[in-house]
């Protein structure tokens, strides 16, 4: 049976082209739409949605994407998105953590552009169909495939600069992995909430920290602006005892905080009992998120806010 497959085309890398001096620029026609479709049983229909730099990305564009999966997804099998690597991470996160229909939805980019040398737009691309075209893929959750991997859109991060395996699971590994003539999955994403948003907006800046830092930065924010904060923590979640301080008394007038590691494997979790702890801390109000990175963790807490969740709930969420 043949399968239909929509491609939602949003710019990024593996739509542009490098010039003569070699400076990578945006161009108004996808290479990508003059790709042969060399693969049996999957009938492609194409999109240009959005041309933009992933750098350009914002929560709403992300929210527009989810309206348009919503809208065609009756009319086809499978769903493939190709986006700037830069920010591709997070809008797979959004998507996943939306209201997404019961299909396989992937996103997939390339490290170099369509004329660079070892170009990997193509091969990308072409991996991306044959993952949303397979049946197996649908009850796995939003993926990302690249370099002949698939990865779960909660837990990738991009990790390198330039190198084409930069998209990466730390900690969980991938979910599967793409074989000449087959695909192979060993793990399956675990389920989780999911919401149905109209609308996205907010401001939740993350802050990292450092050796000597006090209240320094958290002093420059404009507090009554934000909608919440993410803190970068060290290790297991700790931050200096001057840090501790302004975040407590952030907590104590209502701000939203959560926190997450700035290592770059492992899960936050509050351990130590000194000022500054994880433990103290969690007591005066922060939030633990497990397994993700600050900027998932900033658009989980952000789609939360938006979802209207408070209080006890919004703490239920957050660390769940």
């Amino acid at each position: 049976m043949t399968k239909k497959i929509l491609v939602l085309h949003t710019g990024g890398t593996i739509s542009m082209q490098a010039d003569e001096a070699g400076a990578v620029r945006t161009s108004a026609d996808n290479p990508m739409n003059h790709i042969s479709n060399p693969l049996e049983g999957i009938e492609v229909h194409s999109l240009d949605f959005l041309n933009l730099p992933s750098p350009h990305i914002k929560p709403k564009h992300m929210l527009a994407l989810y309206k348009k999966i919503k809208q065609e997804a009756v009319t086809y099998d499978g769903i493939v998105i190709t986006h700037g690597t830069d920010t591709l991470e997070e809008t797979a996160y959004f998507l996943d953590t939306m209201e997404v229909p019961h299909i396989p939805i992937v996103l997939t980019g390339a490290m170099r552009s369509s004329n660079e040398l070892g170009s990997d737009g193509v091969y990308n691309y072409l991996s991306a169909l044959r993952v949303a075209s397979d049946d197996k893929a649908a009850d796995k959750g939003v993926l990302v495939v690249m370099n002949d991997e698939i990865h779960a859109a909660k837990y990738v991060t991009k990790t390198h600069t330039t190198n084409v395996s930069t998209f990466q699971t730390p900690t969980h590994g991938p979910l599967g992995l793409i074989m000449k003539h087959e695909i192979l999955y060993f793990k399956t994403a675990e389920p989780r909430v999911r919401f149905d948003l109209e609308s996205i907006h907010g401001l939740i800046p993350i802050i990292p920290v450092y050796a000597g830092m006090t209240d320094e930065l958290l002093d420059l924010l404009p507090v009554a602006q934000l909608d919440g904060l993410i803190i970068q923590a060290f290790g297991a979640g700790n931050v200096p005892k001057e840090t501790a301080q302004k975040l407590k008394s952030l907590c104590q007038a209502g701000l939203p905080i959560a926190l997450v590691s700035r290592c770059f494997n492992g899960i936050a979790e509050p351990v130590y009992a000194y000022e500054g702890g994880g433990i103290c801390l969690q007591n005066d109000g922060v939030y633990f998120v497990k397994e993700l990175n600050a900027q998932k963790a900033r658009l989980k807490l952000l789609i939360a806010i938006n979802a209207g969740l408070k209080g006890d709930q919004l703490r239920t969420y957050m660390e769940g």
